[in-house]
């Protein structure tokens, strides 16, 4: 039997805890896989860590663990930041977000994410059972330090330039904190 929705979800927790960069890296990809797009012209639909700041300022998301550049973002706050896009692409002003996100539990905010990405989480990508199996994938070779290397897939929503480096300083970030 296939995973859920949730289970799916809860695996990107793994991934945790991110600094802001990371954090809208990892969203970015989802939502953009998703094809998560505000009606707000003013809202983007890929979030940057500038927009992770803004909101944690504004309330519509926890404070962080720690202050500054050691800021940590965990599982809670990715499903925040979700939430916020989700809610963004169905005309919520972020007042109205602010409010919801005030007496929503976490068990419910992830319900309700699970919920709303179930296509992207099942399928991993919209549209992948009509992906032609006889065209060649390519990948993108990233540089991160002396002896390794990201490798992406070009059809890949973490293609994006701007994902691009956020996961490589993210990788590079986490080298200068161990002992690698």
């Amino acid at each position: 039997m296939a995973d859920s929705p949730l289970a799916l979800l809860r695996a990107h927790a793994r991934h945790a805890p991110w600094n802001a960069r990371g954090l809208a890296a990892h969203v970015s990809a989802l939502v953009d896989s998703a094809g998560v797009r505000p009606t707000n012209a003013s809202a983007r639909a890929a979030p940057s860590a500038r927009a992770v700041r803004f909101y944690v300022a504004n309330s519509l998301m926890d404070r962080p663990d720690g202050a500054g550049t050691s800021a940590t973002y965990n599982y809670r706050h990715f499903l925040q930041l979700l939430a916020i896009k989700l809610r963004q692409r169905e005309g919520t002003t972020l007042e109205g977000i602010r409010n919801e996100m005030a007496g929503t539990t976490g068990d419910a905010l992830e319900r309700r994410v699970a919920q709303s990405l179930a296509p992207v989480l099942l399928t991993g990508r919209p549209g992948a059972a009509e992906l032609d199996d006889s065209q060649p994938l390519s990948w993108r070779r990233v540089r991160v330090a002396e002896g390794i290397e990201l490798h992406i897939r070009e059809d890949s929503p973490a293609a994006l330039d701007e994902t691009v480096l956020a996961l490589r300083e993210a990788v590079r970030s986490t080298l200068g904190r161990s002992d690698a």
